[in-house]
């Protein structure tokens, strides 16, 4: 691969970070959240890009500090076009056209669902291909059968919401907090993972349904009020198991019918640790190397941008400064 260094900037919902990769290797990696959303128990956009407003400059300055190069020394800036919220997005953008104009420099605006596969690559530069990932985000969750670097099929995709909204859901309904995930994850540790039945969604070949599983939830909660604060743990357990279950399960069907040479699980949700041990079992059972990034590349990232960024640079991919943001999965 060339020599470069590339700059990634990150502002898709509500975290706001900055990284720097210089020839297959992450120097800096910054990200500053947002925790005013918390109150909400969900991101409230026009919070969220105020924040990022105030958070880009300071982000972008510190990840370079700390990379311990000059900017001058940047040869491209790496940003997320989208999916995510466009007032957010359009931070992020700006602040890359931005350096792109001042450094005379190419801006390479990058898909933010495939630079969470890419992140898979930070510790694993030479993946077996074809790889099938498993990619469950807050607001996506997709099977995605990357042929190469440059090459990727959705195979399989929810119907209706994704899992991490799942998680969310059912942490309101239980009073936990937002972000959801986390929260459940650290009450099911404690918990009993067969004590109670949730359903999964009848959804025919590699496609999922998430909504049902809250409406279950809601109506358990409804009918069993108490098992809110006196089983809670054995509840987050039981619901965590279920979603587990079932995207394992349609990943299990995507394996025998793809045949894939490696796996990988990407995304905010492959933060959890049910899921990450029984994706690392999956692998094990078809005799299959797994992989899945470090905590700190599985939520929402710059240095995942940036390294999905130095694939694009490597083909003389760029962005035209008039470049928009877009909001849904595509352009």
């Amino acid at each position: 691969m060339q020599h470069s260094t590339i700059l990634g900037i990150e502002s898709s919902c509500d975290d706001t970070a900055a990284a720097v990769w210089r020839n297959g290797k992450i120097l800096a990696n910054i990200t500053a959240g947002q925790k005013v959303h918390e109150e909400f128990g969900g991101v409230v956009p026009e919070l969220a890009s105020r924040a990022h407003q105030s958070n880009i400059v300071p982000v972008v300055e510190m990840a370079i500090q700390k990379s311990g190069i000059q900017v001058n020394d940047i040869d491209a800036i790496a940003v997320t076009l989208g999916p995510g919220l466009v007032g957010s997005l359009l931070v992020g953008m700006n602040m890359a056209k931005g350096m792109a104009i001042a450094l005379n420099k190419p801006l390479i605006g990058i898909d933010h669902l495939q630079a969470h596969i890419a992140a898979l690559y930070i510790e694993n530069p030479e993946p077996a291909f074809p790889l099938l990932t498993l990619l469950v985000s807050g607001g996506h969750t997709q099977l995605v059968l990357v042929h190469d670097f440059m090459h990727m099929q959705i195979v399989g995709n929810t119907i209706d919401d994704a899992a991490g909204e799942a998680f969310d859901k059912a942490a309101k309904l239980l009073n936990l907090g937002y972000p959801g995930g986390p929260l459940i994850d650290k009450a099911a540790s404690t918990g009993d993972d067969k004590a109670f039945e949730f359903p999964d969604a009848k959804v025919p070949d590699l496609n999922m349904s998430f909504s049902g599983i809250k409406t279950s939830l809601l109506y358990f909660l409804r009918n069993h009020p108490e098992y809110a604060t006196e089983r809670l743990n054995d509840v987050c357990a039981s619901y965590q198991y279920s979603i587990v279950r079932y995207l394992i399960k349609k990943a299990q069907s995507a394996v025998l019918q793809y045949k894939p040479a490696s796996i990988g699980l990407v995304g905010g949700v492959s933060a959890n640790s049910k899921l990450r041990a029984e994706f690392l079992k999956l692998g094990e059972k078809h005799q299959i190397p797994a992989m899945i990034p470090a905590f700190e590349y599985c939520t929402d990232n710059a240095a995942m941008i940036a390294t999905a960024g130095s694939f694009l640079l490597k083909q003389n991919v760029q962005s035209p400064i008039s470049v928009l943001p877009f909001s849904r999965h595509g352009r």
